[in-house]
């Protein structure tokens, strides 16, 4: 799994947990509709930090609270 494919499927994780919408989240983050969408379907290439930093404001919760998963550890991450 690639780190964009982890930070997708946190995001898909956290909505479900925290009942929000992709269109909140929007809202709350400052990431546009496109970005959010293309990092969904597994088309965005480069996740950068910035967006990892918006995306966890969004939820209302650290960068390191947004990383803080299994889907984050080293040994199940494809680093190029």
């Amino acid at each position: 799994m690639t780190l964009n494919d982890a930070v997708s499927k946190r995001i898909v994780q956290l909505l479900k947990e925290k009942n929000m919408t992709q269109y909140r989240l929007e809202q709350e983050s400052g990431v546009i509709h496109g970005a959010l969408n293309r990092i969904l379907a597994g088309q965005n290439k480069t996740v950068t930090l910035t967006t990892i930093y918006k995306l966890a404001r969004g939820f209302n919760m650290t960068v390191f609270e947004f990383m803080d998963d299994d889907l984050f550890r080293s040994e199940y991450l494809e680093i190029d």
